[in-house]
C-alpha cells in the first residue's frame, strides 16, 4: 500500500495499522530468522563444515562487512523511503537465512552469510531510526523494552518448537532454517502490503552527518561493537567446543535468556527512564566486567559448565540494557539527524567488529582465557565512558563537560 500517511494524522486509522503494530511485527518477524540461525550456528558449522576457532572468527568477520558498510544507507535513502528499505531488507534476511542449509561448505556458508546479514544490519540501521522517529521521547525506554519482549516472545517460540521437536520428529537444518526464514519474509511482505507509509514530522537529512558534539555517543558504540563481538561470536562458540552441548541444549539456554528477556526487558526499560542513561549504562559495563573475568576463568582456573552456562544467561540479560545507549541519542540529536546518523553509529558500531572475530579467533586457538580477558577491558574502557553521560543530557549538554549552550551550536 503506497498511501503516505502523516504521523498526525495516524488517530483516523484503524489501531492495527498504526506504527507501533507495524514496529511490532518487524520486532517478532527478525530474530524469528536471526535468533533461529544463530541458535543453530555453532552445531551447524562444527557438524557440517568442520570449523575450528580460526574458521568461526572468519564467519563473522565476513557477516559483520554488511555491518561496517551500514552507512550505504544513506545513499539509497535517497532513492527509497526508510519503511520500504526496512522491509525489503527484513525480506532479504528471511530468505537467505530459509536457504542456509543448501551451502554446507565454507566458501557458501560464508557467501549466504554475507547476503543474511546484509538484510539483517540494513534493517536494524533503518528500524533503530525508525523507533526514534516514530516513539515518542516520554515513552521511548518502556516502547523499547516492550519491543524487545515482543522479539524475546517470538524467539521463544522458535527455540520452543526447536526444543520439542528436534530429536521427536528428528528435525535437520535445512527443515528448520526454511520454515524460519520463510516465516520471517512473509511477515516481512505482509508489513509492505497491508500498512500504509508514515511520514514523519521532522525531515531525515539525505547525507553523511558526523557532529562533534555527538562524539561520546560514537564512542560508546564504537566500543559496544567491539564488545558485543565476543559475546556473539565466542561465547556460544565455548558451551559447543568446551562443553560439548548438543543443538537442544544451546537452544535450551536461548530460552532461558528469552524468558528473563521477556520479563526484564519491559523492567529495564521502566528503570532507564527511573535511572537515566548514565546509570543504567555504569551498571550495564561494571557488571560485564565481572562476567568477562567470570568467563576468563573457566579457563584459567577449570571453573565448570554450571558456572559457564549461568555467565551466558547474566552476559545476554545486560545487553537488554543498550536501549539506554538508545534513548541517549534521542534526547541529544536533532530530530533530523536520527536517520543519517543511525547509519554512521551502525558503521562505527562495526569497525571493530570486521577485524577482530578473525585476529582473535587466532587468539582462540592459544588462549579463550585471554580473549574474554580482552573483553573485560573493553567493557572497562566503555565503563569510563558512560561516567561522561550527564544525568539528564539534552541538545548542548550531552557530556558532562558541555554547557547547557543552545542547539544551534550543533555542529
Amino acid at each position: 500500500m503506497a498511501r503516505i500517511v502523516p504521523l498526525s494524522d495516524i488517530g483516523a486509522q484503524p489501531a492495527w495499522r498504526r506504527p507501533i503494530v507495524l514496529l511490532t511485527l518487524t520486532a517478532l518477524a527478525m530474530p524469528i530468522a536471526f535468533a533461529t540461525w544463530s541458535a543453530l550456528l555453532n552445531n551447524f558449522v562444527i557438524e557440517v563444515a568442520d570449523f575450528d576457532g580460526s574458521d568461526i572468527g572468519w564467519l563473522h568477520t565476513v557477516r559483520e562487512i554488511p555491518g561496517f558498510l551500514a552507512i550505504g544507507v544513506i545513499a539509497i535513502l535517497m532513492v527509497m523511503r526508510e519503511q520500504v528499505l526496512g522491509l525489503l531488507s527484513l525480506f532479504l534476511l528471511g530468505v537467505a537465512t530459509a536457504v542456509t542449509a543448501w551451502f554446507p561448505t565454507m566458501g557458501g556458508i560464508l557467501t549466504i552469510t554475507l547476503l543474511s546479514s546484509i538484510g539483517f544490519h540494513y534493517y536494524e540501521t533503518v528500524n533503530q531510526s525508525l523507533q526514534l522517529q516514530w516513539i515518542e521521547k516520554s515513552k521511548a525506554p518502556q516502547v523499547l523494552g516492550w519491543l524487545l519482549a515482543a522479539g524475546s516472545a517470538a524467539t521463544l517460540v522458535s527455540y520452543g518448537l526447536i526444543v520439542l521437536l528436534w530429536d521427536a520428529l528428528g528435525l535437520t537444518y535445512n527443515i528448520v532454517y526454511l520454515m524460519a526464514g520463510g516465516t520471517t519474509a512473509v511477515l516481512a511482505v505482509l508489513g509492505f502490503l497491508l500498512w500504509p507509509q508514515f511520514e514523519a514530522p521532522h525531515p531525515q537529512v539525505k547525507k553523511m552527518v558526523l557532529r562533534r558534539r555527538y562524539w561520546l555517543y560514537y564512542a560508546l558504540q564504537f566500543m559496544s561493537g567491539a564488545r558485543r563481538q565476543i559475546f556473539v561470536v565466542f561465547a556460544g562458540f565455548m558451551m559447543v567446543e568446551r562443553f560439548g552441548f548438543d543443538v537442544h541444549e544451546v537452544t535450551s539456554l536461548y530460552l532461558i535468556n528469552l524468558v528473563l528477556n521477556m520479563v526484564c526487558a519491559p523492567l529495564l526499560g521502566k528503570a532507564v527512564s527511573a535511572w537515566g542513561e548514565r546509570r543504567a549504562l555504569i551498571f550495564e559495563y561494571a557488571g560485564l566486567i565481572i562476567v568477562f573475568l567470570a568467563y576468563g576463568g573457566i579457563y584459567f582456573f577449570g571453573w565448570g559448565v554450571v558456572l559457564a552456562a549461568t555467565l551466558y544467561v547474566i552476559d545476554h540479560l545486560f545487553f537488554a540494557l543498550a536501549l539506554a545507549l538508545k534513548t541517549y541519542f534521542q534526547k541529544i540529536a536533532d530530530p533530523g539527524d536520527i536517520a543519517p546518523t543511525a547509519a554512521v553509529a551502525f558503521t562505527i558500531n562495526h569497525i571493530a567488529a570486521v577485524f577482530l572475530p578473525a585476529g582473535l579467533g587466532y587468539l582462540w586457538l592459544v588462549s579463550p582465557g585471554g580473549v574474554f580477558a580482552l573483553a573485560a577491558g573493553m567493557a572497562g574502557v566503555s565503563l569510563a565512558l558512560a561516567m561522561l553521560i550527564p544525568r539528564h543530557p539534552e541538545p548542548g549538554h550531552e557530556t558532562i563537560f558541555a554547557t547547557a549552550a543552545p542547539a544551534a551550536a550543533a555542529e
